[in-house]
């Protein structure tokens, strides 16, 4: 009996380890964001912003930006550590296109990135800084674009994407269903990846005749796409059929063994 009590304890001990695990991970912040979260409004509203940003979702942090060393208090915004701190309103490109390289490239070349040293759009005016919203077609829109001039063009544009960027969503959605079932998609899910990041870059150009062209050509790309995936779909039909098939064989053979169970028993009786 005592080692049945024991057992118990020791159970709910791990099982309340493991319900508090969670609570436990997001305790360990950067320095950063500690000392961030006590300070006046204007130094720590950030903090609150990139939690509930596309940078927060995928793991990216204060440091990962602006550097610095996010383990120690006294370092974090050291020079030394590679502290860079918040670039000029011209730098905003060059400072974000660190990861993005791609859309740097087609930004500075668009008319947005020729307007840069007049103040023209760069990548938080549309994206945010700290608020770092996910990327999608939504953006663009006449609330945000109209800021800055009339929205005519920037609908174009978005008509023209509508239906690739459609498109993407739902094979990747479809890539998502087929992996629940258990398939191995980390080879499509890559590609899909690789397709949807090069077709957004493309948005950066602000160039509705060049986007037209390039958007068929992503077009023929993802229908190669979406066979390999009716492939994949057409083996989980095929395999609910044979499921299906298999099933209605067990209760036919069940239904034969009861039949003669009866029957043998009918006999002797």
């Amino acid at each position: 009996m005592m080692r049945l009590k024991m057992m118990r304890r020791v159970s709910a001990v791990i099982l309340a380890c493991l319900l508090f695990l969670p609570l436990w991970v997001q305790a360990e912040e950067t320095v950063c964001l500690q000392c961030h979260a006590g300070l006046e409004e204007r130094l720590s509203a950030p903090v609150g912003q990139w939690r509930g940003s596309i940078h927060a979702q995928n793991g990216i942090s204060c440091h990962d930006c602006h550097g610095g060393d996010p383990t120690d208090f006294e370092m974090a915004m050291s020079p030394e550590r590679g502290f860079i701190g918040v670039p000029e309103y011209i730098e905003v490109p060059e400072f974000c296109g660190r990861c993005h390289l791609g859309v740097k490239e087609d930004y500075l070349a668009s008319a947005h990135g020729k307007a840069l040293e007049l103040w023209g759009p760069q990548c938080v005016v549309c994206h945010g800084n700290h608020a770092v919203e996910k990327a999608t077609i939504d953006l663009i829109n006449p609330d945000s674009c109209s800021r800055c001039h009339e929205y005519e063009r920037a609908a174009q544009v978005k008509q023209i994407i509508s239906a690739t960027e459609a498109t993407l969503v739902e094979l990747e959605a479809s890539v998502a269903d087929l992996h629940r079932v258990g398939f191995d998609m980390q080879r499509l899910r890559e590609d899909l990846f690789s397709q949807r990041n090069s077709f957004r870059r493309l948005f950066h150009t602000v160039a509705p005749e060049r986007i037209k062209k390039q958007t068929a050509e992503f077009d023929a790309g993802l229908a190669t796409t979406r066979e390999q995936i009716e492939d994949y779909e057409d083996s989980v039909e095929k395999r609910k059929i044979a499921g299906g098939a298999v099933v209605v064989l067990l209760l036919l053979g069940g239904c034969v063994a009861l039949l003669i169970k009866r029957t043998f028993h009918d006999e002797e009786g």
